[in-house]
This record gives C-alpha cells, sequence and structure tokens, in this order.
C-alpha cells in the first residue's frame, strides 16, 4: 500500500459515509489476501500499527484533556475493531469458497483427464479412416460433403477436449516482458471476421506487460472470437486500453446483442454459453489465464449497445 493509497482509506475510515460502498472497498481488501494467498495474520499486524498510531496522535493531541482522549481513543478502537471484522468476514468467505473451487477442480479435472485420454483413442482411429476414404471417393461430391462435414466435426471434439484439459490444468507461467499492441495483433490476426464486421484498437501502442505470452494471447483470442460472433453479419469490434495506477485495463466491445442478465451473472463457470453450438468453456478458461496472472476480468453491459468485457493486468 502506497502512502496515496494509505491516506485515501484513512480519509474515508474516519470521515465517511459509511454507507455500502464503503463495506465493499473494506471488503475488497480481505478478497485481495486470499487472491495473493496472505495469511489473515497480517491483517492483525498491520490494523495493531495503525491503531498505535492513531493513538498516538490522539494523545498528542490531547494531552492533558484525559475526557476528551479517552473517548476519542475508543472511537479510534471501535472503528478499526469494525474494519478488521469486515476484512476477516470476507477473508473467511472467499477463502472457504476458494478451497471449494480447488475441490471441485480436482474432481472435475481428474475425470476431464481420463475422458479426455479415452476420448482421443477413438477420434485418432477416426482421422486416419477419414483420411483413407477421402482418396477413395473420387469425383463424388455428395460424398466429399459429408466427409467434410465428418472432419469439421472431429476438429470440434478434438478443440473440446483440448479446452477442456487447457481449463484444468496448471501449466507453469512462461512470464517474459509482452507489449501488448503485438500481443492483440496477433489475436486478432488468428481471429475469422466476415468483411462486414470491423475490428479497430486504441490505447494500445508502448503498453507492456509481465505474463505468458502464449496464455495472453489465449485470452484475447477467445474474446476477440466471441465479439466478431456476436457482432456478425454486420457491425464493430473494438478493443480499448488504458493504464492507471499501474494496472493495464483492455476492454474488448461489440455492438452485438449483449447478454441477457440471468446468463451474464454465471459466463465465467463452466459450460454456461450464450452460443447455438457453444459449449461454455471459452470464458472460462480466459478468467482462469487471467487470475493466475493476478488479473481479473469481467463483463460490463453497454445497455443495448452490444458487449463488453474488461481484462485487469498489473503493468
Amino acid at each position: 500500500m502506497n502512502w496515496g493509497t494509505l491516506q485515501s482509506w484513512l480519509d474515508s475510515l474516519l470521515r465517511g459515509p459509511w454507507d455500502e460502498r464503503y463495506y465493499e472497498n473494506r471488503a475488497r481488501i480481505g478478497r485481495e489476501h486470499v487472491r495473493i494467498g496472505l495469511p489473515q495474520h497480517y491483517m492483525f499486524a498491520a490494523m495493531n500499527v495503525v491503531h498505535r498510531e492513531l493513538d498516538a496522535i490522539a494523545s498528542g493531541t490531547y494531552q492533558g484533556d484525559p475526557e476528551r482522549l479517552l473517548p476519542t481513543c475508543r472511537a479510534i478502537g471501535r472503528i478499526l475493531d469494525l474494519e478488521l471484522a469486515i476484512m476477516l468476514h470476507t477473508y473467511r468467505e472467499d477463502l472457504l469458497a476458494q478451497q471449494a473451487r480447488a475441490e471441485r477442480l480436482a474432481t472435475f479435472g481428474q475425470l476431464v483427464g481420463s475422458i479426455g485420454h479415452d476420448l482421443r483413442n477413438p477420434l485418432g482411429a477416426i482421422e486416419i479412416s477419414l483420411f483413407a476414404l477421402r482418396s477413395s471417393v473420387g469425383k463424388d461430391d455428395r460424398s466429399k460433403k459429408h466427409l467434410d462435414r465428418i472432419g469439421e466435426q472431429l476438429g470440434v471434439a478434438n478443440s473440446i477436449i483440448t479446452s477442456l484439459l487447457d481449463l484444468m490444468r496448471d501449466r507453469p507461467l512462461a512470464r517474459e516482458r509482452v507489449k501488448l499492441h503485438e500481443l492483440i495483433r496477433s489475436a486478432v490476426s488468428s481471429v475469422e471476421s466476415p468483411e462486414a464486421v470491423s475490428v479497430s484498437s486504441e490505447g494500445i501502442a508502448g503498453l507492456e506487460l509481465d505474463g505468458d505470452p502464449g496464455q495472453l494471447r489465449q485470452v484475447f483470442v477467445n474474446l476477440l472470437t466471441n465479439a466478431v460472433e456476436a457482432a456478425s453479419p454486420v457491425g464493430e469490434v473494438h478493443v480499448r486500453s488504458s493504464v492507471a495506477d499501474g494496472e493495464i485495463t483492455v476492454a474488448v466491445e461489440d455492438t452485438g446483442p449483449g447478454v441477457d442478465a440471468n446468463v451474464a451473472r454465471r459466463l465465467f463457470k463452466p459450460l454456461i454459453t450464450t452460443k447455438d453450438h457453444g459449449v461454455g468453456l471459452g470464458l472460462a478458461l480466459v478468467k482462469r489465464i487471467v487470475e493466475r496472472h493476478g488479473g481479473s476480468v469481467a463483463y460490463e453491459s453497454r445497455g443495448g449497445l452490444g458487449a463488453r468485457f474488461v481484462v485487469r493486468l498489473r503493468s
């Protein structure tokens, strides 16, 4: 926490307003401790230091005036106790949720790994047979059409298995300094879009961050693929970026129909999709990769103007 952040925290601590936004800002501290794996005793230690320093300031201010000093010290203690209670409550909630999520993912991962391995073998045999059939059908266009359809669906099946395995794997991050404009340009070039769907970017030049370029590229490939499909057959996709307080924000926007509010709350869960032929793994994988980089991803409605997915990463 730098001095500016500490000063802002103390101002709101002592001046309020003590409303819902105040509670949510305090709750974020406990959640952040869980996210970075910091033990909760650090919160106790930090709060003790703040308590001691504020008591010292009060003692200096009201020296020789115990009628004002004692109530002030009691008020400081109560405010800080409440502050710590909020942090510990959200810390415990998020820690339990994280543990439950980890247990579910471990069980799901074992199942996916087993099924994925078992499915690869028959799919491989089908691909070999398909290759042999292509050379024997000659110029029969009807047969070629059916074989092309089989090949296409084989690709879909293999893609689903790969996405499931990627979602479950904890591959080490091959961190290096990544130029954002090169990352976005590479992602855009790999996403097929209709001629009537334009893809543009702004604010990404000169921005860099530490991360795994391959995995981060997958994040933006998935988001751009969704955006292009949502904006089709005629529409626009915009990638907008900015940086503030050491954090890079990248928003991928489209002019499609947006996402239903009931679905939006569950968008990043596995097997949740808004597509007719989707599987619901792309956004779950995006969330997993971004969080492994210490960032966050969120969906934001554009009020009938389309969808916006916002990725936040440390620069």
